[in-house]
């Protein structure tokens, strides 16, 4: 399987990126959230899979994503937290994945996996638990498009953000080249989503402050003047 869509990371160069979380919303009305979240000004859609085993939770599938790459044209940034990435890969690009993010703390064979995303044309991410340290990315940093530093535990929305990551998304942003991404995901609010852009993150998730703010459009707007127009 050959999908050849290509890096999407690639087309926000220069840009910091608004990424809202879907497993936030009502999911009784996902269509209208996510017109919401792109209306107000979302870069892209993030997708949050928990298979109940990496993490607790359990949340939505390949089916799911199918189903959301039918009814929008947005980027599609999949994060799997889930014990076997190399499993669920070839199937969440079939759905309509753009780009894929797994955990770094799952495989033993990282660089195998991003090198699959590339042949697949999709972007490549990894991400780190909040006790994962930087140190963790030296054999595939080279490789990637994206690094997520959790800022939260994984697996559950809403939790308080986590200050000590601070340094943690210092020491990420040294290691990557300018064309490199580096995502945050956990408690992004107007406060810590400056202190996490000052810190060298440039893509930044977020769930409950976007989806259960009363006004979607003044939350993203909020997010988006905090950390500048560009």
């Amino acid at each position: 399987m050959d999908i050849q869509r290509g890096n999407p990371w690639a087309g926000f160069a220069g840009r910091r990126v608004i990424a809202p979380s879907l497993l936030a919303c009502d999911f009784a009305h996902v269509g209208r959230e996510i017109d919401r979240a792109l209306d107000a000004g979302a870069d892209v859609i993030h997708v949050d899979v928990m298979d109940g085993h990496f993490v607790s939770n359990l949340s939505m599938g390949p089916p799911v994503v199918g189903s959301l790459r039918k009814y929008t044209d947005a980027v599609l940034d999949v994060h799997i937290m889930v014990t076997d990435p190399a499993f669920y890969i070839e199937r969440f690009a079939d759905a309509g994945a753009d780009s894929i993010t797994f955990h770094i703390e799952a495989t033993d064979e990282a660089l195998v996996l991003i090198e699959r995303l590339g042949v697949l044309g999709l972007g490549a991410g990894v991400s780190l638990r909040p006790a994962t340290e930087p140190e963790a990315l030296s054999e595939v940093i080279e490789a990637v498009d994206l690094v997520l530093v959790m800022t939260v535990e994984p697996g559950y929305g809403g939790q308080e953000f986590m200050y000590d990551m601070l340094d943690k998304i210092t020491a990420v942003r040294g290691m990557l080249r300018s064309d490199q991404r580096l995502q945050v995901d956990g408690g992004i609010d107007n406060d810590t989503i400056v202190r996490c852009a000052r810190s060298g993150a440039d893509v930044f998730v977020a769930g409950s402050n976007i989806f259960r703010a009363d006004d979607i459009a003044e939350a993203i707007g909020g997010l988006r003047q905090a950390v500048g127009s560009n």
